[in-house]
């Protein structure tokens, strides 16, 4: 019985295993994006996760760490240049799973795994979403009434003008 094993061993050997998530780890951050199935990308995810998050302070023990599991040194160097400072500010789930389908060959379900914030198309979807909307009804009374007081409270400039000539020869 499997009782409270929630480890998936993708029917491989532990080296094999760690091998593979290891290369994919590599091939993620190098390319930001990459296509496999659905249980090797879930896999990956919680592979990366923490590595992601090491890789946040810039020490030479995280340098150390992460190497110790990527074992490549471009990686590391694209991983602590280019993709920690984007994902400083986030608190978590620095990558997406979206599935794309079915493999023709065995039926096996597709997807990819990205990183957050390398998406372009993603990020310009967001920025629209940020836009709050707003109520005809709550913005005229207020946009109207500091217009009359404003009209109110000044006179028409041929008044102005009629009244300064006038006071003039009085003095």
């Amino acid at each position: 019985m499997r009782h409270g094993k929630k480890f998936n061993h993708l029917s491989r050997t532990a080296s094999h295993r760690d091998a593979m998530l290891s290369n994919m780890a590599v091939s993620l951050i190098m390319h930001k994006r990459i296509t496999t199935t659905l249980p090797k990308a879930k896999a990956l995810k919680k592979f990366i996760e923490p590595l992601l998050t090491k890789a946040k302070q810039d020490t030479t023990n995280a340098r150390r760490v992460v190497f110790s599991h990527l074992q490549d040194k471009f990686a590391i160097t694209e991983l602590f240049q280019v993709v920690s400072p984007k994902i400083a500010d986030r608190p978590g789930g620095y990558t997406r799973i979206i599935k794309t389908g079915f493999r023709q060959g065995d039926m096996a379900a597709m997807c990819f795994i990205e990183l957050v914030d390398f998406d372009e198309n993603m990020a310009k979807t967001q920025k629209k979403a940020t836009r709050t909307r707003r109520s005809r009804k709550a913005a005229t009374p207020a946009a109207e009434a500091p217009a009359t007081e404003v009209v109110a409270d000044e006179k028409p400039a041929e008044e102005a003008a009629a009244e300064a000539p006038a006071e003039a020869p009085a003095e």
